[in-house]
């Protein structure tokens, strides 16, 4: 059995946050974890596929920060419940997600959270005989149920969510509005942004790349930690935010909806001989 100090690594950036990745995830799909560090609470932003105990790596590692100092228990946060970012979610006490995906993360939807796994994907088997086929994304009842506009207080900084629907329907950005820090999930990212899963929405993300142009234009943003990949500045994320916009024509449209209506077919297929 693999330990939780050999599944993950991390390297610590500035102002308090860690980065965190499943060293035997080899893929595109491998999402990045963050950890910040507050005065009265830490936060984990997303938390990868939950095949090892992050909280228990976290711990080992001495990432947390001194509890006889918090007020609060750790909080993990997602920032969409797409597998690669959810499944670790159940590890922990307190869980909180967009109001709009709440009930596919209590109902363990594995269609919503478009769980696609193959065993070539992962490279060092985490328990013997382990099997992607096998794998799914535990279901687990959120204790904070975010919207648009509400603050996580995490003492000596705030995180403010920030709902950008597109990529799915519940997916946010948390923004550090002091340090002018993005946590963008898969809402942008330094590659091809995904808008053709179930509950993708492309009207959606032309307005939530919209916000993002905006925010850069009023020089709200500096950095921007993604959901994959590695950090960018905003000279970046208007460049990427922008070229959507542009893409998304009425071409891109159609083209679209046809490899949604096959990814979703996909899914439920492999779903079902999951859940068999």
């Amino acid at each position: 059995m693999m330990s939780a100090t050999d599944w993950y690594a991390h390297k610590s950036l500035e102002n308090g946050v860690f980065w965190i990745q499943e060293r035997f995830f080899e893929s595109g799909n491998r999402a990045n974890i963050w950890l910040v560090r507050g005065s009265h609470q830490d936060v984990v932003i997303d938390t990868g596929l939950g095949l090892r105990s992050l909280p228990e790596y976290l711990q080992e590692k001495g990432l947390l920060g001194d509890g006889s100092k918090r007020k609060n228990p750790l909080l993990a946060i997602g920032t969409h419940v797409h597998f690669d970012h959810s499944g670790g979610l159940h590890q922990f006490q307190q869980v909180g997600v967009h109001k709009a995906e709440v009930d596919a993360l209590a109902n363990g939807d594995n269609f919503e959270t478009v769980t696609w796994l193959s065993d070539s994907e992962i490279v060092e088997e985490p328990s013997p005989g382990w099997r992607a086929r096998q794998y799914r994304v535990k279901p687990v009842t959120p204790t904070h149920i975010l919207q648009e506009g509400d603050t996580i207080n995490l003492g000596d900084r705030q995180l403010t969510v920030l709902h950008m629907p597109g990529h799915s329907r519940g997916s946010i950005c948390l923004h550090d509005k002091e340090s002018k820090m993005l946590f963008s999930g898969d809402v942008v990212y330094d590659g091809s942004m995904i808008d053709w899963l179930p509950y993708s929405r492309i009207s959606d993300y032309i307005h939530s790349c919209e916000r993002l142009v905006e925010m850069v234009d009023k020089d709200e943003i500096d950095q921007v930690m993604p959901g994959h990949y590695n950090t960018f500045g905003s000279k970046r994320l208007h460049r990427l935010a922008s070229n959507y916009i542009s893409s998304a024509g009425t071409c891109h449209r159609a083209s679209t909806c046809m490899v949604k209506s096959i990814a979703s077919l996909a899914l439920r297929a492999s779903n079902s001989r999951s859940a068999s």
